[in-house]
């Protein structure tokens, strides 16, 4: 391909770049840190619409053959990640104003973005690192409480760990197929060599570290109770959707036998059990979230077990509607001084009387969370399941549908503390974020579109 295809096929990644160029090249010629919001946003947003110019256009290519190559299957989630980070970025106005946290950010999103035109181990390797290595600072950025420190230290030791895990699987994946390339990946599910099992097994727990699934969730909890919100909400979705996403390329369309069969219901089983549990047991609106993705992470890799056709639209159809209500919630969050009393889910009593657009959003998040319909959450879950049923997993499904009924409590909950608790004296009185409105507005118009029109979604995906 020439230079110009490579410009034209990479332009969300390019536009990226530009812009951490950018915000780069200001502070340096300023000599002093500079806000980096404007700039920011402007790349995110642009580089969200070129994703959709070229899906729209149906373009296809392949600017380094054998390694990156895209498509519509890949520019339409990635349309949707880049477009998921905008409200991150209107949330984060009022916690970060200089320009590393959103070189930091751009750069962790161009590294999910990288994740997904993968064709190899070695660009599925550095999109990886690119997405992680950022965040690990992220989490320290707003040192707002002393955990802070700790959370960022074993998220990246756990971090470290996935790195090795995937490296390892994928070196025994060379050594059984002689190919980098992840359809080696694929052919090793149906393989009887014990080398190529071992490799995918060890990829695969490495998609699942990166994801936060029992066992694999340590980091979670504490990470998203560390971070600011800002920073967990990206967490929340943008990491996981990139962890997921990876793991979608790796698999493709072929239908997964055992030992991989038992990998992929057993551990998710366990995950949506112990998240949603786990979750119950929380006082802290940020860690009941992190044992609340953990449940849901679950979720998302039992569509594996399903047949491969139907594997890629629930994925995205699911990442999409959860990215979307997650951000919501922490959208419609008020912001305090005082962020550790404030992330109590207390702090939450009463805030229908104070702020009651603010107990609206994080009331539909809240359920759609929980898969009531007729919300996205809902129409997430029923693809997952519907998908793990057709391929004849029935008592999977149904194990997993129980599990799904833990989780209704703690949404539940909040939904409690909002409207039908009085508020306590001692309660911390937030504000709200400055920008929280249009993010709120950002994620609640494709939450009441998705609702009253998924097909419209799936018919694409």
């Amino acid at each position: 391909m020439s230079w110009h295809d490579v410009l034209i096929a990479m332009l969300p990644e390019n536009l990226l770049l530009a812009a951490i160029l950018l915000l780069l090249a200001v502070e340096i010629v300023s000599g002093r840190s500079r806000d980096g919001f404007a700039i920011a946003f402007a790349g995110a947003a642009a580089a969200a619409a070129a994703a959709c110019a070229l899906y729209v256009h149906g373009y296809a290519g392949e600017p380094f053959p054998g390694h990156f190559s895209v498509g519509p299957t890949a520019f339409l989630p990635k349309a949707a990640i880049i477009a998921l980070t905008l409200p991150v970025l209107l949330v984060s106005r009022d916690d970060f104003a200089e320009s590393r946290f959103y070189v930091l950010l751009l750069s962790s999103l161009y590294g999910a973005c990288l994740l997904i035109s993968s064709d190899s181990f070695l660009t599925l390797f550095l999109g990886l690192e690119l997405m992680s290595l950022p965040v690990y600072v992220l989490v320290l950025l707003a040192f707002l409480r002393p955990e802070s420190t700790e959370a960022a230290l074993k998220y990246l030791v756990l971090g470290g760990a996935a790195t090795a895990t995937f490296l390892m699987g994928a070196s025994l994946l060379y050594g059984a197929s002689g190919s980098l390339a992840v359809t080696a990946f694929s052919s090793a599910l149906g393989s009887a060599q014990p080398l190529a099992v071992a490799g995918a097994v060890l990829v695969v727990v490495a998609m699942m570290l990166k994801a936060a699934v029992v066992p694999f969730h340590a980091w979670a909890p504490d990470a998203y109770q560390g971070a600011s919100v800002p920073v967990t909400a990206y967490m929340a979705t943008i990491i996981k959707a990139g962890a997921l996403l990876a793991a979608l390329r790796l698999f493709g369309t072929t239908p997964v036998v055992r030992p991989m069969t038992d990998l992929l219901a057993i551990l998710p089983l366990a995950s949506m059990v112990w998240g949603n549990i786990a979750a119950i047991r929380q006082s802290s609106f940020r860690r009941m979230i992190a044992y609340s993705s953990i449940a849901h992470a679950g979720y998302l890799f039992y569509a594996f077990l399903g047949e491969g056709p139907g594997r890629y639209a629930a994925v995205v159809f699911y990442l999409i509607a959860y990215g979307v209500m997650n951000l919501l919630a922490f959208a419609a969050l008020p912001r305090s001084i005082d962020d550790a009393r404030h992330d109590e889910l207390d702090a939450l009593k009463g805030l229908f009387h104070r702020q009651p657009f603010a107990a609206l959003m994080i009331a539909a998040a809240m359920l759609s969370l929980a898969g009531l319909p007729p919300l996205p959450g809902f129409i997430a879950k029923f693809l997952i399941f519907r998908n793990v049923l057709a391929a004849g997993y029935t008592s999977y499904a149904v194990l997993g549908l129980v599990a799904s009924y833990l989780g209704i409590y703690f949404y539940l909950r909040v939904i409690q503390y909002m409207f039908m608790s009085a508020e306590e004296p001692s309660a911390v009185h937030g504000r709200p974020r400055r920008l929280a409105f249009l993010a709120s507005l950002l994620c609640l118009v494709p939450a009441i579109l998705l609702s009253v029109f998924p097909g419209w979604l799936l018919d694409r995906l």
